[in-house]
Formats: C-alpha cells, structure tokens, sequence
C-alpha cells in the first residue's frame, strides 16, 4: 500500500512548480483525490489532465474568500473531509529597502501570508482526526538576502505559523509543518520583475551556496510534502523542513 492511499489532499498554487510536482507525487502515492487550484484557468486545466481523473482543478485565488469558499464547497461535498493541506499558493518578488511600495508589500502578504491563513482556516472544519497541514515557507525567513525583506518576512510569518497552530490543534490530532526549499527552478521566475540574465545569476549565485552546489529540483520538494501529509510523519507538528540543494534537514 502507497503511504497516501485514500487520502484528500488540497494543494493550492497546483498549476506548475512545487505544487504541480506535489500533486504528480500524491497521485503516484495512491492519493484518492487531490484538488489543485491556480488562477490561471487553462493553465491549471492542463495541468489537473495530465495528472488523471483523480486530479481536479477549481479556479481560483487564496486572496479571494469566495474562492475559498467555492473550493472547499466543492470538496464538502465531493469528498466529504480533507486529510492533507499544502498551502502552497505564494510568490516572490524582490524589492530594495528604499524603493518599497504599498503594492508590493500588500501583494505579498494578501497571497503569501493572509491567503494561507484563510486556506488553513477555511479547511479546518472538514479536517480529520490525524489530518496533515503543510505550510510553504522558505529558507529565506532565515536568510538576509539584499531586496529579498518583505518577500522573507512573509515567509517567516508562515514559519512561525507552524509553531503556533501545532498548539492551537494538538487537542484534534491535526499536525502543522512548514517545508522552507531553497532555491527552486520552477516556472514561477517567469512572471518576476527580473531579466533572464538577472534569473540566471540568481540561480548561479544560488549554486555556489548549497551542500551539491546546484539548485534544487520539484520533485525533490514534492516527495517531502508527501511524506509529512502521511501517517509516517505522525510524530512530527511544528517542525520545520529545510530542503536545499537535494538536502533534507529538519
């Protein structure tokens, strides 16, 4: 038996990336339905298809509590309960101490920081009983990377959240990690405001930092998202994984 067999999952931000790999992952672990959401309708169609039937796609953005609403509806009555949470929907964008705008800070907390407060809260009523919830941190929220402030403040948010929820939930048998990868060459670098040269030295500086000297790789993120939504990681809440560089370290 795969260690997800039978489990509902929910993984927002599903449409590429972490997410998506996520979601290949789940499936191949026997996960009976996963549900990715993605605001960008065809691109998140596409990619619930390629996945089979046990993949579904709701449109949808964390920063829109309708959405949210909408989403976990569709669950309620499709599934009946929820057994594994990533809130994974989130984004980077770096800006200097000096040229911060009330857009960029307000971006990045509505989706990286309030949305995966609203998912997690709005998912809890049909949560089960040794339920996992999987946060999606950074190790930036440790970090003191130049430009990168808001975009790691956001991220540390979501790293004390694991502590903190762990408490508020250790009498329902609902366990809260938070997975913080470093660097991830996904799709979402398309949509910064850096140039291709600029991404490119990113990933190379990146390179230089890590244990394996080389970026790390979705696929590598998904299957410790798998393992803390099952029941082998039983004994863990308010731990939070580092992943870098192919390296795993709680």
């Amino acid at each position: 038996m795969s260690r997800l067999s039978g489990k509902v999952a929910v993984i927002t931000g599903g449409s590429s990336g972490i997410g998506l790999a996520s979601a290949k992952t789940f499936v191949e672990e026997d996960a009976a339905r996963v549900y990715i959401t993605g605001r960008r309708k065809d691109e998140l169609e596409e990619a619930a298809a390629s996945l089979g039937p046990r993949v579904i796609a709701v449109q949808g953005d964390v920063t829109n509590l309708a959405d949210l609403d909408r989403l976990f509806d569709r669950v309620k009555s499709e599934a009946g309960h929820v057994d594994v949470v990533f809130a994974n929907a989130g984004y980077a964008s770096p800006a200097p101490l000096g040229a911060l705008t009330d857009e960029h800070i307000d971006g990045l907390f509505d989706t990286n920081v309030k949305g995966l407060i609203w998912t997690v809260q709005k998912a809890l009523p049909l949560m089960t009983a040794g339920g996992s919830i999987i946060l999606s941190s950074s190790i930036v929220a440790s970090k003191g990377f130049a430009s990168w402030s808001i975009y790691s403040a956001s991220k540390a948010a979501v790293r004390s959240f694991a502590r903190t929820w762990s408490s508020d939930l250790k009498g329902q048998n609902i366990r809260v990690n938070a997975i913080s990868p470093g660097v991830i060459e996904t799709p979402a670098y398309d949509h910064m405001s850096m140039t291709k040269d600029e991404v490119g030295g990113f990933f190379a500086f990146a390179s230089t930092i890590t244990p394996l000297s080389r970026t790390g790789r979705d696929e590598e993120i998904a299957k410790v998202v798998a393992f803390l939504g099952s029941d082998e990681s039983s004994f863990m809440t308010g731990s939070e994984v580092f992943v870098d560089g192919g390296l795993a370290q709680v």
